[in-house]
Order: structure tokens, then C-alpha cells, then sequence
């Protein structure tokens, strides 16, 4: 075992941890964006955003309605005795979402931050598979129980990189399909595609990545 190694186990632990499964063992999808309350921590801010700036085309009332939406969730994370990070990681991001957009002056400002979060992910996955750790093997593997015992097998090694460039996949089409329409100024469309482009999109690439990785059982002799 290489110094890296606990680190490694450590990360992967800890990023297992945000993909949820059943008792089977079977992926959970909903459980792994948060439920039905994930997703609309997700979406709602951001709509609410953009649902005022359309209707009364105040900047200003827009961003005060974000935060107060992004606040509501993490109250209410934080009356159920929900974890302090956890409760106050979606309102942070609303926050740095909204002083974009108030610095800039700009509506579209709000989803620069998205750009830079979908780069950043997008080089981080495309590393791992570089380096021939593929990010989603590392998940999957701990969930799996496989650990990193997958990097033996070429096959294994293979099916988690192409769950991992899925995922790639999805980030990167979120910046071709949103910068054109950043640049074009064209906020309700960025907006919206933000929207339907995010968590659902997201949870369906997990679930197919999983899918794909599964262990095939051995054919049984005719």
C-alpha cells in the first residue's frame, strides 16, 4: 500500500457517501440527488430568480427572492437537525450565485458561477480517467465493495472510465448549450435550460453510469 492510499480510501468514502443505494444494493437515484427535497433546492432559487426577473424585471427583487428561498431551505435543514455544512452549503452557493449577478448587474451573471463548477469537474474527471483512476470506479468501487480491486481488471477499468466520460459528457453539454446563450444574452433560456439541465439530467447519467458497470453474472452451461 502506497502513502496515497488513505487518502485515496478516504476520499472515496467520503464521495460513496453522496451516492445512496437500496437494500439490494441496487442504485438509488432519487436518494442520491436528495430526494425530492434535493431537487428542489436545487431548482427552486434559481427559478425563483428567474421567474421575478421575467415578471418584474427588477434585478434587485430577483436576487432578494433567491436568497430568501435559498434561506427557507437552510432553516428548515437546520430545525431538523440536519448538519451545519449540509444546511448551509445550498445557501452559500445562492449567495455566490446572486453576488454575481448583483456585481455585475447583469441577470445572466447568476449562472457564471455554474461555468466554473462544470469546468472544474469536467478537468477533474478527465484527469482521473487519465491517470486510469476513473472517478466513478473510485465511487462505485466502495459502494461495491470492490475497493480499488477493479484496476486489475482491464474490462472493469474500461466500463468505470466510460461511466466517467458520461458524466463528462453531461457537464460538457451543459457549457455548449448555456455559453451560447450566456453570450447571447438571452437570460430566460439560460435560465431554463439551467433548470432541466441540472439535477434530472444529472441523476440520469448516475443511474446509467451505474448501470453499465454492473457485473454481468456468469452464463450458466447449456
Amino acid at each position: 500500500m502506497t502513502s496515497q492510499d488513505p487518502l485515496r480510501q478516504q476520499f472515496s468514502s467520503s464521495a460513496a457517501r453522496r451516492v445512496s443505494t437500496r437494500e439490494d444494493g441496487s442504485l438509488d437515484v432519487m436518494g442520491s440527488v436528495g430526494g425530492w427535497r434535493g431537487i428542489m433546492e436545487a431548482a427552486l432559487p434559481a427559478t425563483s430568480f428567474l421567474t421575478a426577473y421575467i415578471i418584474m424585471g427588477d434585478l434587485a427583487i430577483a436576487i432578494v427572492l433567491a436568497i430568501a428561498v435559498g434561506a427557507v431551505f437552510a432553516v428548515v435543514r437546520l430545525v431538523q437537525r440536519g448538519s451545519l455544512v449540509q444546511s448551509l452549503s445550498g445557501l452559500a452557493g445562492v449567495l455566490i450565485c446572486a453576488a454575481f449577478a448583483h456585481f455585475s448587474g447583469e441577470a445572466r451573471g447568476y449562472y457564471v458561477p455554474g461555468f466554473f463548477i462544470n469546468i472544474a469537474y469536467i478537468l477533474a474527471l478527465t484527469i482521473s480517467i487519465a491517470v486510469k483512476w476513473p472517478l466513478m470506479g473510485v465511487i462505485f468501487g466502495v459502494i461495491r465493495g470492490e475497493g480499488f480491486e477493479w484496476r486489475q481488471d482491464k474490462v472493469r477499468r474500461r466500463g468505470y472510465a466510460l461511466a466517467t466520460w458520461i458524466i463528462t459528457a453531461v457537464l460538457a453539454s451543459r457549457l455548449i448549450v448555456q455559453l451560447p446563450l450566456y453570450f447571447a444574452d438571452n437570460e430566460t433560456a439560460l435560465g431554463v435550460t439551467r433548470v432541466v439541465m441540472g439535477v434530472p439530467l444529472y441523476a440520469f447519467a448516475l443511474w446509467l453510469g451505474w448501470m453499465i458497470t454492473r457485473e454481468r453474472e456468469p452464463s450458466s452451461a447449456p
